[in-house]
């Protein structure tokens, strides 16, 4: 019946309408975001006019050469280092506008973080590992350890949750980082060359599955790398050259 229908068409508008605009409120937006280094002539320039947007569920790859500053945009992003000039949103709040104890917060609740080197501390057990994240809040709850527990079996690593890093492979070891750049339920990911020091069948392996934990988590993704096989797997794809960021053509 026309009437139904209608009512039908204007109910699903409503629900995809509040479901786009809670996404949009856990939006990543930088805007105009510069930076420089001093030196002992000029500053060295490293990010000129840097603007990007990306809402809950989507993911982006930086390419550029060596030196070109995508780690530096990373570490800003992340509210590991400050920018000159510009801003950073990441669900409304600007890391930079924080005071040092609220910022160490924003980093540890809001923002995952997957290095090219693992990090794992080698006298701890991968769980106690993937747990390391929750100190800041007074250490693990029995929920977050069922969410440790959770997350090493969705990366493969059920029979390793008391095993140290020198007992797991390279592949293991980044995909422990993983769950553990997950375990406070970030809104933000964001992987430096993840699979920078792995073969191509381990690299292969992690990134397919930092795809298949961000589609699950819902989180934004944004992945530095040199690898074109691991960027023609995220939907968007920038590149960082003389410190502005361009759309990669398809």
């Amino acid at each position: 019946m026309p009437a139904v229908d209608a009512c039908v068409a204007r109910l699903r508008g409503t629900v995809v309408g509040a479901l786009a605009a809670r996404e949009g409120m856990n939006a990543l937006v930088v805007n105009d975001l510069s930076k420089q280094f001093p030196t002992r002539s000029e500053p060295l320039v490293v990010l000129r006019g840097v603007s990007l947007r990306l809402d809950a569920g989507e993911n982006a790859a930086i390419v550029g050469p060596s030196g070109s500053g995508k780690s530096t945009l990373l570490s800003i992003i992340g509210g590991l280092e400050p920018p000159t000039g510009g801003n950073v949103e990441l669900a409304g709040d600007d890391p930079w506008r924080l005071d040092p104890q609220q910022l160490a917060r924003f980093r540890n609740m809001r923002v995952g973080f997957v290095f090219q080197e693992h990090y794992l501390l080698p006298q701890c057990s991968v769980l106690e590992n993937v747990l390391l994240p929750t100190l800041a809040a007074g250490g693990p709850s029995r929920q977050s350890v069922e969410r440790a527990t959770m997350l090493l079996d969705r990366v493969g690593l059920a029979n390793r949750l008391e095993h140290r890093p020198a007992e797991l492979s390279g592949g293991e070891r980044q995909r422990a980082a993983l769950a553990r750049a997950l375990i406070n339920r970030p809104l933000l990911v964001l992987a430096d060359e993840p699979t920078g020091n792995l073969d191509r069948i381990a690299g292969q392996n992690v990134a397919e599955l930092l795809l298949e934990l961000q589609t699950i988590e819902r989180t934004i993704l944004i992945v530095v790398t040199h690898s074109r096989r691991l960027a023609d797997l995220m939907q968007r794809r920038w590149e960082l050259a003389d410190g502005r960021l361009c759309p990669v053509a398809e």
